[in-house]
């Protein structure tokens, strides 16, 4: 055995020293500073240390010496210096996980050599945009409920691109000066620009960013793309390189024709085409600023509006004027423009008419509107996007009936209408129209006024501002319905409950206490005649469109109840008007005609509400676009209260204000409509299979403020109510729409609620029992001469021979100012509604056959 394995003499004594040796390894072959020692085997050298310690406990503090695990200086086992030190070696504790500068520095230093590396390579690896590979737009396919085409647009002939000496030093400045200050000097990114864009991928926000010019031309190039963090590196390595290789003239030029500026225009050619009818080349420097405002987003600042509930005209045009003007003013700021020059321009540049017009006649344009906002807002898809086209889009509406409903209109129109011969009175006059289907709420037709052919851009079937009048009634009453009121102690009353029905009535608030008017005093209603009703049932005060019992209705049930109706049908809270005061039960909200009709399609499907939808299918690029099945219905509200609404809007039909249309020859039910002043009158019915909303009103298209005006003496009578031109083009248009349809009924109403008469009401007496019963069939006045007799609003004027002429009584109902009361919401608490029952579905109809695609 060699004399290095030899075990070494035991020590003859102990002490201190003699303690210390026997801790010592032997030279050679001991741990070295730093090392780790191996577990030796039993019987092995170190075996023996002391008197005093035995084998094991030798071999173990042999083999775990103190400071830092036996590595002292910051060497390994085997004696070599490690190359990264950390957990440190010659520390204790929490020490050793503490990096020294060398380590931290070092690390700094290989990061940003590995970021300029993979930078370097990034750069070199990317291409350049070229402008022109990026103006490729595609169509969008617009079809027909059937799968037929109805229209295409958009597509390459909106994109020009034109070279920097094409477009105006005005433009180029304006642009400059707004978006991007360096951009002559900067080398194509903004580093703080990068970090918020990182801070926002790392809080799960957006991937967009403030940006140069130069990123801004390299993004717009990748609009059809993700904008993923993969993405977002690309683009900044094409900025970059960009920024590096490219003459600033050529990236300003590829910006500026691959921008999109709204009206589908992309490119700078196409927005000057769009919006000033000229080449780009001959704008002015007030033209460029308000093409160089709208970069910030077309949606928000184009003037003609766009989408979601910030974006109306009039809002944009708002937004868009303060930028105009803040971007003329930049230009001074930052030296590219003089201060004279920058004071000749104090007017809002005039903008031509919509360029889309062409191609897209009749109502073709606020249909593609219309579905194109729904697609959009349902797929989460951008306006620039769209605007690239490749979109196959399959609607709702169905020809046969988008026709009908036209022709409805435009007959009614020309027999009503003589522009010419009463100027002062019959210009202005607004029709829009809309039918739902009751099963699906599917949006099959509606009329948005006379073209964009005709420079008429607004959409009249899906514009809020015009209030619905007592069309908003039987909110009201279903709301008493379901909720109940203070008289009935919780429980859901009956249309058989009687109000005082009298002209200029006293309304309490829901103390008890008269409301107090403007001037202090006690508030009283008007209706629009002033024939002596007395009290009368919410039946019959429903049929003859008496404001009074309404108006105290309200305060009984609670106006935040019936903003919950309302709402569950699907009203839109935006709509509604948000005082709570008398009128409100006579119809001061401002839905839209789509919204009315579908939300009275609820009524009609016994209180099972679907979302109104005009999108059955979109394609992009031969492949489904998903999320655009039929939205799932809700319950609205109970079935009988649904049913008993159903059978009192069908009394309103066969008795009352909207005889008229009984022509249709099926069962319907609806109500009329008219407000203060005479600025609007609407009808609104259905039948088991489809619910129509037909609205009148006056306004001057081109004015500033769009302001109602009163109808009184258009068309050569007094004024116009809801039972009179809505109702005449309601029926015609609905007759030929269930053209060959099975005549369907509704659903027998329930017996619902308890009778709950307003405080000082008669006491039933015997004669009682032959009042209004709510039947369709029943009428509490049924003497011949209520129908032929002029009514007390018409002056005791006779019936004209024209269909639509006035002849019925009390026709429509005033919105006279209510008082201010204390807020809606019943303090009783209400019998829960039924909603355990399935709910009866309104009618039957054939879109099965249409909706079979859709799951």
């Amino acid at each position: 055995m060699s004399e290095h394995r030899r075990k070494p003499p035991q020590p003859q004594g102990g002490g201190r020293a003699a303690s210390r040796r026997a801790a010592q390894p032997r030279p050679g072959r001991g741990p070295g500073p730093g090392r780790d020692l191996p577990a030796a085997p039993p019987g092995g050298p170190y075996a023996d240390q002391s008197a005093h310690s035995s084998r094991t406990d030798a071999r173990r503090g042999a083999q775990h010496p103190p400071a830092g695990r036996g590595r002292p200086g910051g060497k390994g086992g085997d004696g070599r210096k490690r190359l990264i030190d950390y957990p440190r070696a010659g520390k204790a504790g929490w020490k050793r996980f503490v990096p020294s500068w060398k380590l931290v520095t070092g690390s700094i230093l290989g990061f940003f050599a590995v970021i300029i590396a993979g930078a370097g390579v990034g750069i070199a690896m990317v291409g350049t945009p070229d402008a022109n590979k990026a103006a490729k737009a595609q169509n969008n396919v617009f079809q027909w409920a059937d799968g037929t085409q109805m229209v295409a647009t958009g597509g390459s002939t909106n994109r020009q691109i034109i070279p920097i000496d094409q477009i105006p030093v005005s433009m180029r400045n304006a642009v400059i000066a707004a978006e991007n200050e360096s951009f002559e000097t900067d080398k194509g990114v903004d580093p703080m620009g990068i970090a918020r864009a990182v801070v926002n991928m790392a809080t799960g926000g957006s991937t967009q960013g403030g940006s140069t010019i130069t990123q801004q031309y390299v993004k717009n190039t990748y609009l059809d793309s993700e904008q993923t963090l993969k993405r977002k590196v690309t683009e900044l390595f094409i900025a970059i390189k960009l920024g590096a290789t490219e003459e600033k003239d050529k990236v300003l030029a590829g910006y500026l024709n691959t921008a999109y500026f709204g009206r589908d225009a992309y490119g700078i050619q196409a927005a000057a085409r769009a919006y000033f009818g000229k080449d780009a080349k001959d704008l002015n420097p007030s033209e460029s600023a308000f093409l160089a405002s709208l970069l910030k987003g077309p949606n928000l600042y184009n003037p003609d509006g766009g989408i979601g509930s910030a974006a109306t005209p009039e809002a944009n045009e708002k937004r868009a004027r303060a930028r105009w003007a803040w971007v003329l003013d930049r230009e001074v700021a930052v030296h590219r423009m003089e201060q004279s020059e920058r004071d000749k321009y104090k007017d809002f540049p005039v903008r031509v008419d919509l360029a889309q017009a062409s191609g897209m006649s009749g109502q073709t344009g606020y249909l593609v509107e219309v579905a194109k906002s729904y697609v959009m807002k349902t797929a989460d898809i951008s306006a620039e996007k769209m605007a690239l086209g490749g979109y196959t889009i399959r609607t709702t509406f169905q020809k046969p009936k988008v026709d009908a409903l036209s022709k409805a209109v435009e007959d009614t129109r020309n027999d009503f209408l003589d522009e010419k011969k009463r100027p002062e009175f019959d210009t202005f006059v607004q029709f829009g129209a809309a039918s739902v289907d009751v099963k699906t709420g599917a949006i099959v037709a509606l009329y948005g006024g006379p073209g964009w052919d005709h420079k008429y851009f607004a959409n009249n079937a899906n514009t809020s501002g015009v209030p619905v009048g007592s069309t908003w009634k039987p909110y009201v009453l279903a709301a008493a319905m379901e909720y109940g009121t203070q008289n009935s102690k919780g429980s859901g009353i009956s249309a058989m409950s009687k109000y005082n029905a009298n002209d200029l009535t006293v309304i309490n608030d829901r103390t008890g206490k008269p409301l107090l008017g403007p001037d202090g005093q006690p508030f009283k209603q008007k209706n629009e005649s002033e024939y002596p009703y007395g009290y009368v049932t919410l039946n019959e005060a429903m049929e003859k469109s008496i404001n009074v019992p309404f108006a105290q209705l309200v305060f009984d049930v609670g106006h935040s109840k019936v903003r919950q109706v309302a709402k569950s049908t699907g009203i839109l809270e935006e709509s509604m008007d948000e005082n709570n005061n008398a009128s409100f039960a006579l119809g001061t909200s401002t839905p839209s005609a789509i919204r009315m009709a579908d939300s009275y399609a609820t009524f009609a499907a016994s209180g099972t509400h679907h979302e109104p939808f005009s999108v059955l299918q979109v394609k992009k690029d031969g492949k489904d676009v998903p999320g655009f099945q039929a939205p799932k219905e809700s319950r609205a509200m109970d079935n009988s209260v649904a049913d008993n609404i159903t059978k009192v809007l069908r009394n309103v039909v066969e008795n009352g204000t909207g005889t008229k249309a009984k022509k249709l020859g099926r069962p319907a039910a609806g109500k009329t409509g008219t407000t203060d002043q005479n600025k609007s009158a609407w009808f609104v019915g259905y039948t088991p299979e489809l619910s129509t909303s037909v609205t009148l009103f006056r306004n001057d298209p081109n004015s500033k403020d769009k302001k109602l005006m009163s109808m009184n003496h258009v068309g050569g009578v007094d004024s116009i109510h809801g039972g009179d031109i809505p109702a005449v083009i309601w029926t015609e248009y609905m007759r030929e729409a269930l053209k060959g349809a099975p005549v369907k009924d509704f659903p027998e109403a329930q017996d619902l609620g308890v009778v709950a008469d307003a405080a000082g009401a008669p006491s039933p007496t015997p004669s009682a029992s032959v009042s209004p019963s709510g039947s369709p069939s029943a009428s509490p006045s049924t003497s011949p001469s209520t129908s032929v007799s002029p009514s007390p609003s018409q002056g005791g004027k006779p019936c004209k021979p024209r269909p639509w002429h006035v002849c019925d009584p009390q026709t429509a109902a005033g919105t006279s100012s209510g008082a201010g009361g204390d807020t809606g919401g019943s303090t009783d608490q209400p019998s829960p509604p039924a909603t355990g029952r399935p709910g009866r579905q309104g009618g039957t109809t054939n879109w099965g056959s249409i909706m079979g695609t859709q799951g």
